[in-house]
């Protein structure tokens, strides 16, 4: 599955505000919420940082993808932010905190979309020319762009 398949313009942003894992968990799923891809924002929230308390979803080189599944989502849903200095998500080998956060929402009966977009996201993370153009991305839409060009 593509990134690009999920996600759109509206549900990227540069300089989340948050300065915790919480705090950027609520921003985008807030950003999810403003867009109108939930039917039920706290349901949503609730089950990405349910799943957040089971095991930390940092990854390797700065990423987090918290992400969960709900009754409030009727379909898979991607919203990505940069905070605007990086956030502790539970330490990783290579980085102890994360640059970039990947929240994905599914469906409690979609687990196979769910999956597949998880993997996406890791084999567009493994590339370091991706990764840099990430990292690079100055803005909503640089970001945007970044995903787009360099999927697989």
């Amino acid at each position: 599955m593509k990134i690009s398949e999920i996600l759109t313009k509206d549900c990227v942003c540069v300089s989340l505000e948050a300065t915790d894992k919480v705090g950027a968990i609520t921003e985008l799923v807030d950003l999810l919420d403003a867009s109108g891809r939930l039917a039920q924002r706290d349901n949503v929230l609730s089950a990405v940082l349910a799943r957040e308390d089971i095991r930390s979803t940092a990854i390797a080189h700065g990423l987090a993808v918290p992400h969960g599944k709900s009754s409030g989502v009727t379909q898979l849903v991607m919203a990505i932010g940069k905070p605007a200095t990086p956030i502790d998500f539970g330490p990783t080998a290579d980085h102890p905190a994360c640059s970039l956060i990947v929240l994905l929402a599914s469906p409690l009966d979609k687990a196979g979309p769910h999956i597949q977009a998880l993997a996406g996201i890791s084999r567009f993370w493994l590339k370091p020319d991706c990764r840099d153009a990430v990292f690079a991305a100055a803005t909503a839409d640089e970001l945007y762009d970044a995903f787009g060009r360099y999927e697989s």
